[in-house]
């Protein structure tokens, strides 16, 4: 949390290249690398965090929030950057006006901060670590399948045992995120960018249809959470990847077309697609690994991913359309690409909605749920 305030507040604070020189673009990058560094992180123990917390029936629903929250960044930071634009004119924006948006989000920082060191341990670590301490290092019951305490290797020791031991499913993991982000980086990050520099739009235009597409995902992400709690992360994951596997070229045809109504409706049939992934991600990835290495498991293989291919897809696109002659299509196909891996990866997973997490205890939210928990375990009387 600190690292991310501090990333933010320092890029507005960067004097300008005539003051420092070669300064200024190296200490963009400095405080860039630190925002990803600490925003990744950040990824994988919030989800874990929300994952471990929510009850079982209700892990989907209770994740959905996560990507609301990031939504409700994006549009933050998308509106302020329209109504800079809208009040300020593009000759004071690019003289000190680009600061504001950095300057006001950096002491957003120390609200989160607040909040984390208010909350407990999830119960499945503390559960992990009772178990851990009070278990006799010597016991006979104790085998090398059986996970570790959560403090008792090194970050050394714990990499290795999860490059050796969970290889499989940081694959799968790795495999799931560069899809999931290769599609959200082209939706959220690049289609402003394809509106204004390849289809000619205003600056303004893009951004509002942006606005509007994201004020949509977010007013749905509940419902995409009860959902996949209801009939299955797979069946959901499915749908988005499939989606953007057959629609990608008709939404691009839609939007090549220029017209605010073929945008609009291009533009909804890729939200759609990426809603259903955004609604479930969140809780079906901290569900791939056991409690003892779930936020190390995650982080790794959701940065990865993220770093290379997430957050290369705009320059990869850029370039892929210089080498194809401009062609506009080039987008579609490269989402089709990374759907196509989506699909497999998905086929793969197992499916993990309404029950436990893998070495957490059961979870509910209600008194007739922890009743038929406790029934369904109870062996019946033999006579």
């Amino acid at each position: 949390m600190i690292m991310m305030a501090l990333g933010t507040l320092g890029i507005g604070l960067i004097p300008s290249y005539a003051s420092i020189g070669l300064w200024s673009p190296a200490l963009l990058i400095l405080f860039r690398l630190v925002q990803g560094f600490s925003t990744g992180g950040e990824y994988g123990g919030t989800s874990t965090f929300i994952a471990e917390y929510a009850p079982d029936k209700k892990r989907g629903y209770f994740g959905s929030f996560l990507e609301m929250g990031t939504l409700i960044g994006y549009t933050g930071a998308a509106g302020i950057v329209l109504l800079l634009n809208t009040t300020l004119g593009p000759d004071t924006m690019l003289a000190w006006g680009w600061r504001i948006p950095f300057l006001v989000a950096g002491p957003l920082g120390l609200v989160g901060l607040y909040l984390r060191l208010r909350l407990d341990e999830t119960p499945a670590f503390q559960k992990l670590e009772s178990t851990q301490t009070h278990a006799p290092t010597d016991s006979p019951a104790r085998t090398e399948e059986e996970p570790s305490h959560p403090s008792a290797h090194t970050p050394k020791q714990k990499l290795g045992e999860i490059l050796t031991r969970h290889w499989p499913t940081l694959v799968l993991c790795i495999a799931l995120v560069g899809a999931y982000n290769i599609t959200d980086y082209m939706l959220l990050s690049y289609m402003p960018t394809y509106l204004t520099d390849t289809l000619d739009y205003d600056e303004t235009h893009g951004l509002l249809i942006l606005l509007a597409t994201m004020a949509v995902l977010i007013c749905l992400l509940p419902v995409v959470g009860r959902l996949n709690d209801r009939y299955g992360r797979k069946p959901l994951l499915m749908a988005g990847m499939l989606g953007f596997l057959v629609l990608a070229i008709p939404a691009f045809l839609l939007v090549k077309q220029g017209s605010l109504l073929t945008v609009g409706c291009g533009t909804a049939l890729l939200g759609l697609s990426f809603l259903c992934l955004l609604g479930t991600m969140s809780a079906a990835l901290p569900a791939l690994f056991p409690t003892n290495v779930r936020y190390g498991s995650l982080s790794i293989g959701y940065n990865l991913a993220v770093s290379l291919f997430g957050g290369t897809t705009p320059l990869v696109i850029t370039a892929l359309m210089d080498t194809f002659d401009k062609n506009v299509m080039v987008p579609a196909y490269y989402t089709m690409g990374a759907a196509l891996v989506g699909v497999i990866a998905v086929a793969c997973m197992k499916e993990t909605a309404q029950q436990p997490l893998e070495g957490s205890p059961p979870s509910v939210s209600t008194k007739e749920e922890a009743l038929e928990l406790i029934a369904s375990q109870t062996p019946e009387p033999r006579f």
